[in-house]
């Protein structure tokens, strides 16, 4: 709970390393870390946007940057922390990484831009008030 306030990361999630993320080398390959992410950022907003109709809007990466820190082994116990650092009309920008929970190092760091996609109409739409309402509550934003 410490390092929740003192990282500001209030989402945390347990992440598995299954058999097959870890190369010859013994460490995850760093093209499973971007499904660590998604895993992570998945539940951050089943947790954070209820009521999301999936069906109708989708959430797309537009652009996305990671910076791999430090190797992850096999038998390592990791977590994934996320949170949004800022909210445009259509997009917003998510701030993730990939922490040793035993340690507190961190792993890895993302940095992505999302937007809210409507999946009928092809095109990008607003953020709800909702939305804006929820994750500017949950992540302090001004």
């Amino acid at each position: 709970m410490a390092e929740e306030r003192k990282s500001g990361f209030r989402h945390i999630i347990p992440l598995q390393i299954r058999f097959n993320d870890v190369d010859k080398f013994g460490h995850v390959n760093n093209t499973i870390y971007f499904q660590f992410y998604d895993t992570a950022k998945t539940d951050y907003f089943a947790n954070v946007c209820e009521g999301v109709d999936w069906e109708r809007i989708a959430i797309v990466v537009v652009k996305i940057e990671a910076e791999f820190l430090a190797q992850i082994k096999g038998d390592s116990r990791i977590a994934g922390r996320t949170r949004v650092v800022r909210i445009g009309t259509k997009s917003f920008q998510l701030e993730q990484d990939v922490i040793d929970v035993d340690t507190q190092e961190v792993k890895s760091r993302c940095m992505s831009v999302m937007v809210l996609y409507d999946l009928e109409h092809q095109q990008a739409i607003p953020l709800p008030d909702e939305w804006r309402r929820a994750i500017t509550s949950y992540d302090g934003l001004e």
